[in-house]
């Protein structure tokens, strides 16, 4: 059996990880806030020990701004492997440069910085082609390589799927490898459209990318999220000659009309194929998922993801091969994690489907183009997707809300005590008890 095991280490290209999830602890220990997962739809704000640097080339980053993703509320549901009770969770962040381990030469302390969401080596043929969510050494865990074969990169606050490393709905962050996973932010940039660089922008940005859109596409957006609205902008900017965007939330449907898309509600057309045929005849040249895999629509996946006989749903992936013209294209950023039935395998051959797995954002790949080629410039602004501001103090009661949509909540600025004041046009702080329920 052991010997089984190292042939497929072998044959995988299994690398050693240079970095390593554990770390000390000030020796003062001292203690910050931090959002911590203890169970399905049970998360706890509790006092942890402030990391400190541990390896040589570590940063410790005081967060100014975090959030919660709608990946996040996979973990929530306890939809991932190998969460452990006491995880600090989330992965977007950003905040100020407190610490350097001695190997860290291009940072200073009191530096403004975003954190990529993945944490990358910057040294492996991946991350030399800025393809950081596939680095090799950063994720040691066995379990993902044999479920895909592979293991991506580690990742903050994802459970130990993704490495079990502490994330970034804290007030303080160990950043390893800091010297290659923060990207520093001119004073000229507002918290609020830098935070959103760790994962959000470039994961709908490289949706668009990596899929291709080209100049007169007719492009089909599921989701409508932020990283869905932000995918159909970019999907605009690259010249596609029809966006539409397929949703049943009504304040999203509004929102992506009022930024000129056209709009599906699947609430009203239960058949989004036929609907599609009907205002796109001919069929959509690419089709994009930006939706999420734990909210079945029909009752045959609701049963069968009950009876644990799949873990995700093939529901949208099979609307969207079904709506797409003969030789189009199908992108998945959705964060889908195991195993699904009722795929149609079928039409994805006899049409010649290009069928995309995008993969995890390599946020390294595109960072610096969103902020310095559009956020910068002005042609592009991640504000209009922020729906409201609250205190870490907040966070339990905020997840809660989110996973119920409750008060129109969609993406969050979550402040700690480090933060600025909110920036001109942005939301003010408010109380997830006072949102309309």
């Amino acid at each position: 059996m052991q010997a089984a095991s190292n042939a497929i280490q072998n044959a995988m290209g299994a690398i050693p990880t240079e970095v390593h999830p554990e770390f000390k602890t000030r020796p003062d220990g001292a203690t910050m806030k931090a959002l911590a997962w203890f169970g399905p739809r049970d998360v706890r704000l509790i006092d942890a020990p402030i990391p400190d640097i541990t390896e040589p080339d570590d940063v410790i980053v005081k967060v100014t701004g975090t959030t919660i993703c709608g990946s996040d509320l996979h973990l929530y549901h306890g939809e991932i492997v190998n969460l452990q009770k006491g995880d600090i969770l989330g992965h977007e962040f950003m905040g100020v440069v407190d610490k350097i381990g001695p190997n860290v030469k291009n940072l200073q302390v009191g530096q403004r910085v975003v954190a990529s969401f993945q944490i990358a080596c910057g040294e492996c043929e991946y991350c030399k082609q800025k393809l950081s969510s596939f680095c090799d050494r950063t994720n040691p865990s066995s379990l993902q390589n044999a479920m895909y074969g592979h293991r991506d990169a580690g990742f903050f606050g994802y459970s130990h799927f993704t490495g079990g490393f502490a994330g970034g709905q804290a007030e303080y962050v160990r950043v390893p490898k800091g010297n290659v996973n923060l990207l520093p932010i001119p004073d000229n940039v507002p918290d609020e459209k830098a935070l959103y660089l760790s994962d959000v922008l470039c994961t709908a940005y490289h949706c668009v990318m990596d899929t291709g859109v080209n100049p007169g596409d007719t492009v089909g957006v599921w989701g409508l999220g932020p990283i869905g609205l932000c995918v159909t902008q970019f999907a605009k900017m690259k010249g596609a000659k029809r966006v539409i965007g397929i949703d049943r939330v009504p304040e999203r449907l509004k929102k992506a009309q009022e930024h000129g898309v056209e709009v599906l509600d699947f609430s009203q057309h239960s058949d989004v194929v036929k609907r599609l045929q009907e205002i796109a005849p001919g069929g959509l040249d690419v089709a994009l998922d930006c939706g999420t895999f734990h909210q079945p629509k029909t009752i045959l996946h609701k049963v069968e993801k009950a009876l644990m006989l799949e873990t995700d749903v093939s529901e949208i992936v099979n609307e969207m091969i079904m709506a797409t013209k003969k030789g189009g294209r199908c992108g998945i950023i959705a964060a889908y994690a195991g195993y699904t039935n009722h795929f149609n395998i079928g039409a994805l051959m006899e049409k010649g489907i290009r069928l995309i797995g995008n993969g995890q954002a390599p946020v390294h790949k595109w960072w610096k183009e969103i902020l310095y080629d559009l956020i910068i410039p002005g042609k592009f602004d991640p504000t209009f997707m922020i729906t409201h501001r609250v205190d870490i103090e907040d966070m339990p009661k905020l997840y809660q809300a989110f996973d119920k949509r409750v008060g129109g909540v969609e993406k969050v600025f979550v402040q700690t005590k480090f933060s600025n004041p909110p920036s001109p046009g942005c939301p003010t702080l408010s109380r997830v008890d006072d949102w309309d329920q």
